[in-house]
């Protein structure tokens, strides 16, 4: 059984909806707070990572430990190698995980955390860096650390001001600050981003045009000057339902089935450039697949042609290449 108190009748529905905007007003304040006192040494810290031979090793306790994981896997997911040790665990063998070319942050909001000094004295014992995050100074964390990445005092958002809420965002939101730094620093690229998830919903919005798209021979290309019944033979042969018009190598139109049925009547006695549509809808071919997919909802249409930057054709993507890759 629970130990927690339950509900009273006191607090109504506007005392709720009070409560949340005084947590946001809270971390919003806290977050304002960290742009307005950035760390001293956040870009010698950042230098330093950039130049780390080994990993950035993320620890901590409590709610710490936490917001410690959250980070570690966002520096994992942008390119730096990075992983998590729970400063408990690293008491009891972790530390042998941690090896001379590493850099470790260690968070913790009072600095004091008992548990994290066999950590703090292995790093120094064997001159391992620390990047300490703290809103305490004068706090063993930060004495030991060799980069002192001070975050601001906060209030935190809970009536009774213990529960670490508004500090965790901050601390949070330095690991971000420090991820995307090194992101971009590193020039990582969203085909980097692509290569480390591949998989799920997100691996999905990040397929591109270029992996679905078809080219080659199997593009049904026609000349801007082609007789209807060579137009015809293509469409039908390659299944798209449509056909890029050229001339010249560049392409100059589309002629669809809703085409066909408007010119019914004397088709065959026209030629390609008689019925295409001009100026098409295109896409690049390094353009994300979920950007393909709201053109074409918001065209309704159901073929996009694939250009280059000469405006060549290289290749054509179907709404149903799309769906079945799962894009959305």
């Amino acid at each position: 059984m629970s130990n927690a108190p339950q509900a009273t009748t006191r607090k109504t529905t506007s005392d709720t909806e009070s409560i949340a905007r005084r947590v946001l007003d809270l971390e919003i304040r806290g977050l304002s707070q960290l742009g307005e006192q950035l760390p001293h040494y956040f870009v010698p810290f950042v230098e330093a990572a950039l130049r780390c031979k080994g990993r950035l090793i993320v620890s901590g306790v409590g709610k710490s430990a936490h917001i410690g994981r959250k980070i570690s896997a966002t520096l994992t997911s942008t390119g730096t190698p990075s992983f998590f040790i729970h400063a408990t665990e690293a008491s009891h063998g972790d530390l042998g995980l941690i090896v001379p070319g590493d850099i470790c942050i260690v968070l913790s909001n009072s600095g004091q955390t008992a548990e994290l000094q066999d950590l703090v004295s292995y790093c120094k014992r064997f001159a391992i860096p620390i990047a300490g995050v703290s809103s305490n100074s004068d706090s063993v964390l930060m004495h030991a650390a060799t980069f002192k990445l001070l975050i601001p005092r906060v209030d935190e958002a809970c009536a009774i001001g213990l529960a670490p809420t508004t500090s965790t965002t901050v601390s949070l939101a330095l690991g971000d600050m420090i991820a995307v730094a090194l992101m971009e620093r590193r020039g990582f690229t969203k085909d980097h981003f692509k290569a480390f998830h591949p998989g799920g919903r997100l691996g999905m919005q990040l397929t591109m045009v270029g992996d679905l798209m078809h080219g080659g021979d199997e593009l049904p290309l026609v000349d801007h000057s082609s007789a209807m019944s060579d137009v015809l033979l293509v469409m039908t042969s390659h299944g798209f339902g449509a056909a890029l018009v050229t001339e010249g190598r560049k392409l100059v139109g589309i002629i669809t089935d809703g085409d066909l049925r408007s010119h019914m009547q004397s088709l065959m006695s026209l030629k390609a450039c008689d019925i295409a549509s001009r100026d098409p809808a295109c896409i690049d071919a390094d353009d994300f697949a979920g950007k393909a997919m709201t053109l074409m909802n918001e065209r309704k249409i159901n073929v996009l042609a694939v250009t280059n930057k000469d405006n060549n054709p290289i290749g054509i993507i179907h709404m149903h290449d799309l769906v079945c890759a799962g894009v959305s």
